[in-house]
């Protein structure tokens, strides 16, 4: 990364870490976030889902709620884009503060609870940018208030039918009450059967938690085998809390990710990984903060890996990193292509 980004990402630290997340976005909106010269290297190019990607590396939801800035991130580097969370009607989300970083540890904790615009302001921005290349997808939330959560999904899926490349179901925020209770076999086959009844082209995607007993493991990748999902996200933020935490605000509510989250989700990544043995393609999420965690995510069995956290401390010149460093490892390992390296270690 430039200086220049060095120094825009130290001074965001300067600011209460929701303000420094809006300035971050202005600055990207204003094209004040150096672009690095960017030449792929042909053995990251890798495919998911039937979507063509320049490289594995993508942006997770949560950084770009409303889909303001999807074209200056593709332009960082990233393979592929997600905004959101969506809900289908504009939420204020939980009281502030509600975003805590954890400096010493490398780490952030979020109950933001699915603050964003809503449906109609998304489906505006994505109507705006069609035809546009890179692949972006939108992450799928529910209201906080909603009686039939299971409908907030289908309604958001069919509204945005045909403006995305893919849709996630994310049933693993902490940030909602009773979220993850759709989580559970009977709750989750009801839902992936109505979502995938109202799928239109795109592939659907879906996103769990870290914190996953076995036997919930064995339900999920059962429940998305049965119901032909296009792939799992694994995984989102954890309310565990390591002891190995130093930050000051190390017992706030939320989500924690970031460093701390490498071990436990690759864990569950890996679990995932030999439990549907290739049925189902998985996303690597959780702790990526170099070439070698993503490289590590890839051989535990991600075909793709996406980030969030690591941004906040590493800034916009990781995505290049990542990638440059990704496709060294490869050829160190005497792997041709990117496909070959998924899932070596198990």
């Amino acid at each position: 990364m430039s200086d220049l980004g060095k120094l825009g990402t130290k001074a965001l630290h300067a600011f209460p870490p929701e303000l420094a997340h809006t300035l971050s976005l202005k600055a990207l909106k204003s094209g004040l976030v150096p672009v690095p010269t960017i030449v792929p290297d042909p053995i990251l190019q890798t495919s998911l889902a039937g979507l063509g990607l320049p490289n594995p590396v993508g942006l997770a939801a949560g950084y770009d709620k409303n889909g303001e800035v999807i074209d200056p991130l593709l332009k960082l580097g990233f393979g592929f884009v997600e905004c959101g969370a969506v809900t289908p009607r504009p939420q204020a989300g939980n009281p502030k503060p509600r975003v805590f970083r954890l400096s010493q540890d490398e780490a952030v904790i979020n109950r933001m609870g699915f603050n964003n615009a809503g449906l109609v302001a998304l489906k505006e921005r994505l109507s705006s940018r069609l035809g546009k290349p890179g692949v972006v997808g939108v992450n799928l939330g529910a209201n906080k208030d909603s009686t039939d959560r299971t409908e907030d999904y289908v309604t958001s899926l069919t509204a945005l039918d045909g403006l995305a490349d893919f849709f996630t179901i994310n049933i693993s925020s902490p940030n909602t009450p009773g979220l993850r209770a759709l989580q559970s076999k009977e709750a989750l086959d009801d839902l992936l059967a109505r979502v995938m009844a109202a799928k239109g082209a795109a592939p659907v995607f879906l996103k769990v938690a870290p914190d996953l007993k076995d036997e919930d493991l064995a339900d999920i990748a059962a429940s998305a085998v049965e119901n032909k999902i296009d792939a799992l996200i694994v995984s989102n933020t954890t309310i565990e809390r390591p002891e190995s935490l130093k930050s000051a605000d190390r017992a706030e509510a939320g989500g924690l990710s970031g460093r701390p989250l490498f071990d436990a989700s690759t864990s569950v990544l890996r679990a995932f990984a030999k439990t549907l043995n290739g049925a189902v393609p998985l996303i690597g999420v959780g702790g990526i903060e170099n070439a070698e965690t993503a490289y590590a995510k890839i051989r535990a069995g991600a075909s793709v890996v996406q980030l969030y956290s690591a941004l906040v401390y590493e800034g916009p010149g990781l995505i290049s990193r990542i990638n440059q460093g990704l496709a060294l490892c490869l050829k160190t390992d005497g792997f041709s292509k990117l496909g070959d390296a998924v899932g070596a270690d198990l």
